[in-house]
């Protein structure tokens, strides 16, 4: 079973989430986490796993030769993404914005074209508590985050259960970071900002046509409109983790939730328990 935790914003604690219910889980079943917020993964401060893997994840980048090249401009005509232009006595390639499709290197006619490897990023794995645990980071500068959501999602083990701890918002990163999950939690909060958020992420999930719940973190600190929201579009409410100042103590000293407060975790046992018969219903 895969379980993506996502929201609409950043800061609504989907790592919270994440982190906090895989070890609830762990002493039950085998659990493996995914840190796919590859821009800013932080699950690890939390977990700090001992990290026993590393590869980098590389793109494939066009390379001119210019003996070869007689500048037909078949490459600069398809590259959708304007990484290749002719400035007459050779093409200028902008590795920032190729996206490594290939087109070019399979379509020049003089094969003056080949293809060098540019590092996007690196997938590391390792074990925390008990839980298999793989994140990816995005090398800075590069814009590319899906291609190393994929290969930290190219992990997955069958017969475990997965959550996936996704990045924020609901662009590019965060649909290819739910994309095949069994089940999606959104956490939110119960602010108009939430709120906004959150029915931009509803839309993105039904689109995928993923079941989904939502979890309210930080309840009591805004007004009642998300939850009026969940009852008029029908959306389950799976949790409520109460605004409580030693939680959020606890959050920014890098501790975690349930070994500080041990009554949070039944609430988390619920959490699964609700998403399990979702799932299977």
């Amino acid at each position: 079973m895969i379980i993506a935790i996502a929201s609409g914003k950043g800061g609504t604690g989907k790592t919270t989430v994440a982190v906090n219910l895989a070890l609830t889980l762990k002493d039950k079943m085998p659990i493996t986490l995914l840190d796919c917020d590859v821009e800013e993964p932080n699950a690890h401060l939390f977990l700090m796993p001992e990290f026993t893997e590393k590869e980098s994840v590389t793109l494939p980048v066009p390379s001119i030769d210019s003996d070869k090249c007689t500048h037909c401009g078949i490459c600069t005509k398809i590259c959708a993404y304007h990484a290749l232009a002719d400035l007459g006595k050779r093409i200028l390639v902008f590795e920032e914005l190729c996206h490594g499709c290939g087109g070019c290197s399979l379509l020049c006619p003089e094969k003056a074209i080949t293809e060098i490897h540019r590092e996007i990023g690196i997938v590391e794995q390792g074990t925390a508590e008990g839980i298999e645990f793989v994140q990816g980071t995005l090398t800075i500068g590069s814009v590319l985050a899906p291609t190393v959501i994929k290969r930290v999602k190219s992990k997955i083990k069958s017969g475990l259960v997965v959550i996936i701890d996704s990045p924020p918002g609901t662009s590019c990163p965060m649909v290819n970071a739910v994309a095949g999950a069994d089940y999606c939690v959104l956490v939110t909060e119960p602010t108009p900002f939430g709120l906004s958020d959150l029915k931009l992420a509803v839309e993105v999930v039904r689109e995928l046509k993923i079941p989904f719940g939502v979890v309210i973190n930080r309840a009591g600190i805004g007004n009642d409109e998300v939850e009026q929201y969940l009852k008029e579009e029908g959306i389950s409410l799976l949790l409520k983790i109460p605004f409580d100042r030693r939680y959020a103590f606890c959050y920014a000293d890098g501790h975690l939730l349930i070994e500080k407060f041990p009554e949070l975790r039944q609430s988390f046992m619920n959490l699964w328990k609700a998403i399990e018969r979702r799932v299977k219903a």
